[in-house]
């Protein structure tokens, strides 16, 4: 089977130990509601983990290839874009799992589109919140008065 495929079985069937194998070490996920992207292995699995208690009826239809550039150097790497449909505190959103794949096809990076603006804004909310009690954000220091 596939990375893509199995990534997509994976977020399907909430597996995260299926994920470990998919992932290189310096996975990068960027993410509609941060500006800088979440990397390691360990903390993307982790937001993985927030995201399956956060999102819903999580389905994917269909599946795009192709190849894609990589920055500045014009490197190409093959990517796999796989568009879905879940579900966030009862409102149904549309989104697109970007997937781009070392030479092993293994992941490296996953950048992640998510719509409407008003599921961005919730799933925001959620994630800080998940992330902050699995204890893979620091917990923020209180204001000095």
């Amino acid at each position: 089977m596939a990375t893509a495929e199995r990534f997509r079985a994976a977020v399907e069937n909430r597996e995260l130990t299926v994920l470990d194998d998919l992932f290189t070490d310096d996975i990068r996920l960027y993410s509609p509601v941060k500006f800088r992207p979440f990397e390691g292995k360990r903390l993307v699995i982790g937001l993985f983990g927030v995201l399956y208690r956060t999102f819903e009826d999580v389905h994917y239809g269909g599946r795009l290839d192709g190849a894609a550039d990589r920055g500045a150097d014009g490197t190409r790497a093959t990517a796999t874009a796989l568009p879905f449909l879940a579900t966030v505190k009862g409102r149904q959103i549309h989104g697109i799992d970007l997937l781009h794949f070392d030479g092993a096809r293994r992941i490296t990076e996953i950048t992640v589109l998510i719509r409407p603006q008003s599921a961005v804004q919730i799933v925001a909310m959620a994630i800080h919140a998940g992330l902050l009690a699995d204890g893979l954000l620091p917990a923020p220091v209180p204001a000095e008065r």
